[in-house]
């Protein structure tokens, strides 16, 4: 309903034009007050009157173009507040990328700075030990632990067995190796030692080379030293293999003039005469199973003579690696010798041949489940 004030202002505009020869005119206050007193009582009808006198209303079109003057005013004063803020709000993101530009710039000077730091660092501790090397080469204790023993008897009343530095004749490097100097004499240096099932041998062509894992636990020296060692001049060395089985059982095998080939052959094995309380497992039974002579094989690098396959128990076989867990040896045909197969898992078929295997060795019929072993070589006497 309009206010008044608002049909006071319309009046003059709706009213009917007055001839100019009136005596009078009326005043607003009293036509508004005229029209107040006889307009009627909502639901009521006119008692009397002049037919066909107008009463006072405002027309529909007045009352369309205020609204719609209204309604573009908020819309306008609404457009002025969205442009306002996002006036404020690209301000507020822009303060906040120019923040985190300057603390990324902090940072990346950080970086910078630290990342020369190390790098000074680095380079002094490599010129630290290229000098502490340079000034104090590392001195071998002899060519081996037969070697070794020899030197230090004259001066040691007892020889502790533990990890010593070789340097075998006619090679130009030094390294690493574990001797035994309480077994059966002394003497010994450790090739292969399992015991704990801690060191993986599932391990790949140049691993077996090298050698790998803990020299005073469960570890391969390595075809290539075993090679420098075995080379040496007016010398023959002995492979001793000490077996111990899971109900606390010990054996061994020992072979004399022990050898091996050189790289380009695949270091093949060459064993001398059998001794022993564990078989020839490394020959076999029949010449089918023999393992003398037979290259070195790894997962990566196939010499067993199974081209394209050969057959165990009626079944084929295209890798004895592949069938041993992918660990490395000397396989023929596979044969009945595996010291590198994967620790005993009772869980595993047995048939399969996969674990520490040497066949040879058996109770009742059946092999020993073997739960440790070491191969050890040693110097033996020679005509010269």
């Amino acid at each position: 309903m309009w206010s008044t004030a608002v049909i006071l202002l319309l009046l003059p505009q709706l009213l009917p034009s007055t001839d100019t020869g009136q005596s009078g005119s009326f005043s607003q206050s009293e036509i508004v007050n005229e029209d107040l007193s006889d307009a009627p009582v909502k639901g009521q009808k006119h008692s009397g009157g002049v037919r066909g006198q107008d009463t006072c209303s405002i027309p529909c079109d007045i009352t369309v173009k205020l609204l719609r003057d209204e309604k573009h005013s908020i819309c306008s004063q609404l457009q002025q507040s969205l442009l306002a803020f996002g006036r404020s709000t690209r301000k507020l993101i822009r303060d906040v990328m120019e923040e985190q530009e300057r603390a990324l710039d902090i940072l990346s000077s950080q970086v910078t700075e630290l990342m020369t730091k190390v790098q000074t660092l680095s380079s002094e501790v490599q010129r630290s030990n290229a000098e502490m090397y340079s000034i104090k080469p590392v001195q071998s204790h002899g060519r081996d632990c037969s070697d070794i023993q020899d030197s230090l008897l004259s001066v040691v009343p007892k020889i502790p067995s533990g990890i010593y530095i070789v340097h075998p004749e006619d090679t130009d490097s030094s390294f690493e190796v574990f001797c035994e100097m309480d077994y059966m004499g002394g003497g010994w240096t450790v090739m292969q030692r399992r015991t704990d099932g801690v060191t993986d041998f599932k391990r790949a062509w140049a691993d077996y080379v090298d050698g790998f894992g803990n020299l005073a636990g469960e570890h391969w020296l390595g075809l290539k030293k075993v090679s420098h060692i075995l080379s040496q001049k007016d010398t023959r060395f002995q492979l001793h293999v000490a077996l111990v089985s899971d109900d606390d059982v010990a054996s061994y095998a020992a072979y004399d003039d022990f050898e091996l080939g050189n790289e380009t052959l695949f270091f093949p094995i060459h064993l001398g005469r059998y001794a022993g309380s564990a078989g020839d497992a490394f020959r076999g039974y029949d010449q089918d199973q023999n393992q003398d002579t037979a290259p070195f094989s790894a997962a990566d690098v196939d010499n067993d003579g199974c081209n394209p396959s050969c057959s165990l128990g009626g079944a084929p076989v295209e890798s004895c690696s592949a069938r041993h867990n992918l660990t490395g040896w000397w396989f023929n045909r596979c044969g009945l010798a595996n010291l590198n197969g994967a620790a005993e898992d009772p869980e595993q078929d047995p048939e399969r041949r996969m674990n520490i295997l040497w066949d040879t060795w058996r109770q009742k019929g059946v092999p020993h489940a073997i739960k440790s072993v070491t191969m050890k070589i040693r110097r033996i006497a020679t005509n010269n």
